[in-house]
Formats: structure tokens, sequence, C-alpha cells
């Protein structure tokens, strides 16, 4: 028997899914969230084999309850079920360990094989996203990842901008530094413009790879 929770803000949908999923054959649902931080608790406490995560919830979103999920459960299977495929959430949900990620408006059958897949030790993407996906490794088997570095301009950088860029350089998305760093997603990115600007650098792709060439994703700061 596999036991689902379903993470979901909209209630509408939220009972929907728990009704649709009800005594279907080796499905059993073990309990429902209504935001973030009550996905991450009942994980905790219920234990389910698969997560039906919507990606935008209140308190916690979901690609930080993915995070924090997997690294106490990574046993958990967590499946995306959204109707947001904005690359960013893509990419942050998979690189944090979701399984799958579906687009509302899939079909009940369909969403049954993903969950039966991914229990299996599968992946499964919305073809929609699975095209996003090749598109990004086609363009980072094509990309040229060489830029030089003068370590010099570290010292024109302030003591935030380089944790700033260390967290770049450790693959963290603008959300996830604004709630490391407990700064608003707007002033993170004027501080990666004024980053680029003082370093002559074209995007955050380089200043990841500043930041690894300079060692700064080793360096430890005094908060």
């Amino acid at each position: 028997m596999i036991r689902l929770l379903i993470a979901e803000d909209q209630e509408l949908i939220r009972q929907s899914l728990e009704i649709m999923l009800t005594n279907k054959p080796g499905l059993k649902i073990v309990g429902t969230a209504a935001n973030g931080r009550e996905a991450i608790e009942l994980a905790q406490t219920l234990n389910p084999d698969v997560i039906l995560m919507d990606i935008r919830m209140p308190e916690v979103d979901g690609v930080q309850c993915i995070e924090i999920i997997k690294e106490k459960r990574p046993e958990i299977k967590i499946i995306v079920l959204t109707t947001f495929d904005d690359d960013e959430y893509v990419f942050n949900a998979l690189k944090h360990g979701a399984s799958g990620y579906l687009l509302k408006g899939i079909s009940l059958e369909k969403l049954i094989g993903a969950i039966k897949t991914v229990v299996k030790g599968g992946a499964l993407l919305n073809p929609n996203i699975a095209s996003k996906v090749c598109k990004f490794f086609s363009q980072m088997a094509h990309a040229d990842f060489r830029i030089k570095v003068d370590e010099s301009l570290l010292d024109e950088l302030g003591h935030l901008e380089l944790k700033i860029v260390k967290l770049i350089g450790m693959g963290l998305s603008n959300k996830e530094i604004t709630y490391k760093l407990k700064l608003k997603e707007g002033t993170v990115r004027n501080y990666i413009s004024t980053i680029l600007s003082k370093l002559g650098l074209r995007d955050r792709t380089q200043i990841a790879i500043f930041a690894v060439q300079t060692g700064l994703t080793f360096k430890k700061f005094d908060d």
C-alpha cells in the first residue's frame, strides 16, 4: 500500500485530489496539508511514501519544503503538482530531490501511474517540463565556462556581497539566498547587479564560476 500525503493550499483542489485518490487500489491517503509548514510537520509524523506537493504555498514554499523534507527523510518521494512551470521552480525542485514535476490538469490515470513510478525509483516529468530540462542540458553542453578571474577584485566586494557570491557558487537561487540571509528578494537582485558590475561579469553563471575558481564556496564567513 502506497501512503500518500497531499500538500496543497487551495482547499478545493486539495479536497478534489483526496476524493479522487481515496480508495484507489494500492493507495492510501494518510494526510493533507494546507501550507508548507504543515507539509514538513506531517512528513515527519506520518512518514508517507509519496508527497504530492504544490510549488507555491504559504509560510514555506514547495521548493523549501522539498529541501527540508529530503534532508530529513530522503526516502520520501516527492511529486510536484502545480500550475507553474517557471524555470527557477523546475530546476530548484529537481535539484533538491523531487522525483516528478507535473502540471495540474494531468489525468487521474497518469497521476496514479506517476505515483507508482516514483515509488519504484523512477522519475516522471510533464512533457513541457522535460523539454525545458533537455534544453537546459543542451545549453550547458555548448556553453563556454572559461572566464578570466582576477582575485584582486575580491577586495571590491563587501562582506554581504561576498556571502551572496559564495551562495550563488553553491547553487542557491535568489529565493533561497533571500531566506538564508533574511533579505528581501529585490534586495538580493540589487546586490547581484552590483556584484556583476564590480566583477565585470555577464550573469549569475559566471558569478558561480568565479566563486568556485577563487575558492569562495569553501570560505567561512562570520555573521
